[in-house]
């Protein structure tokens, strides 16, 4: 099912053109799999058998609910035989869905709930669990959204050519916002949010090949996740990328998105995921990070995205090339955009300590803590401020 489920509800969606139905109609299915299977055994093909029973319990729930009954009548005669479907034969529509549940007509956070429910098929206490929501306010969320597909007649399919590009972004962002809830959530989630995010990837380069920006959020994503093992140390504080144990990271992911991002270079059309993992790379290839050349990336990245976070990270590479006071100029600048974002201030109390600043630089340390998003975040900055400041 982890394999299989959203194979078999976007073929469901498809036919029924209800997310609710079909989803209801594979949770029948797969509970009269529980009973059947157990006492005859596997059949020889348990998608097909998954996909025609679920077929059949949806147009018993129509009937049911008196819904129509024209329509259930018509669906009746389309139900298939009870022949076993070749697994081969069941159409792959996942990647519709995926489009459908990333529609822009829905907000970011129901775009990312719907997809880890329909395509990742996490359970929707789980999903409430890592956004902090009641499992009833998500459950409200995920009925909402799929109402407004329905409503608004969203289209159950892939974009044309005009609108792949722009629609394609939108995509990757839900899967990149997937990625960084679990990385914010940290190793102590019941649920690794980034494993599921890196799953979507894949089954988003596999379903439409031969994307660069795909590839990019790939690389970007396995190479971050890489590093996981030497995030925090053994009092649960976070560690600077900078001093991580290196023997802790999983070589053989940074190997493959390294490779991811060639794959994606040889088309030759860059674009910000691409850069992003560029400067992910640039930071575990060899024995330190290559801070001119990130910062030259950095530089790229803001013609993709001139966004004030861009130009801080920028700031942060000017100034391990030793361009203190050009950073210090820079994030000078930022300081009303950038005023209730944590990084900013960390980046600033740095700075303003490696310039002799100490007053000054306490000040924006504690700033940072109050607005830590976790206490290993908390507990780093404090070490930080502690170490650099007495």
């Amino acid at each position: 099912m982890r394999e299989d489920r959203g194979r078999l509800l976007s073929a469901l969606i498809a036919r029924f053109r209800d997310f609710q139905l079909a989803e209801d109609a594979l949770q029948d299915a797969a509970a009269s799999a529980l009973v059947h299977w157990g006492r005859a055994g596997l059949p020889n093909s348990p998608q097909g058998w998954l996909l025609r029973v679920a077929g059949t319990k949806a147009i018993d729930r129509l009937r049911s609910l008196r819904r129509d009954g024209d329509r259930a009548q018509a669906l009746a005669v389309l139900a298939p035989d009870e022949a076993e479907e070749d697994p081969e034969m069941i159409p792959d529509d996942r990647l519709r869905l995926i489009f459908t549940c990333c529609h822009p007509a829905l907000d970011p956070k129901s775009r990312v709930a719907l997809t880890l429910r329909t395509i990742a098929g996490l359970t929707t206490p789980e999903i409430a669990r890592a956004f902090l929501d009641t499992d009833t306010t998500m459950g409200q969320r995920l009925s909402r959204a799929k109402a407004k597909i329905a409503a608004a007649g969203i289209p159950f399919a892939v974009p044309g050519p005009e609108d792949w590009p722009d629609r394609l972004q939108s995509v990757l962002a839900v899967v990149y916002l997937i990625f960084n809830a679990g990385y914010t959530a940290g190793p102590t989630a019941d649920r690794d949010l980034c494993a599921e995010a890196i799953f979507l990837a894949r089954l988003l380069d596999r379903l439409r090949p031969s994307e660069p920006e795909t590839l990019g959020c790939l690389a970007l994503m396995q190479i971050t996740h890489a590093r996981r093992a030497a995030r925090t140390d053994a009092a649960g504080a976070t560690t600077a990328l900078t001093d991580q144990d290196r023997r802790l990271w999983d070589q053989a992911a940074i190997d493959d998105g390294v490779t991811l991002i060639h794959r994606a270079m040889a088309f030759r059309a860059p674009g910000p995921y691409q850069v992003k993992a560029a400067i992910a790379a640039c930071h575990v290839q060899g024995e330190s990070a290559d801070w001119f050349q990130i910062a030259a990336l950095y530089g790229a990245l803001l013609i993709h995205e001139p966004t004030p976070v861009v130009r801080l990270n920028r700031a942060v590479a000017l100034a391990e090339t030793g361009a203190l006071q050009v950073a210090l100029a820079e994030v000078a600048a930022l300081s009303e955009t950038l005023d209730a974002y944590q990084p900013y201030h960390a980046a600033r109390a740095e700075f303003l300590a490696r310039a002799g600043r100490t007053r000054e630089s306490r000040a924006a340390f504690d700033r940072a803590i109050a607005l830590a998003a976790t206490s290993a975040d908390a507990a780093f900055l404090t070490i930080r401020r502690d170490g650099r400041l007495d």
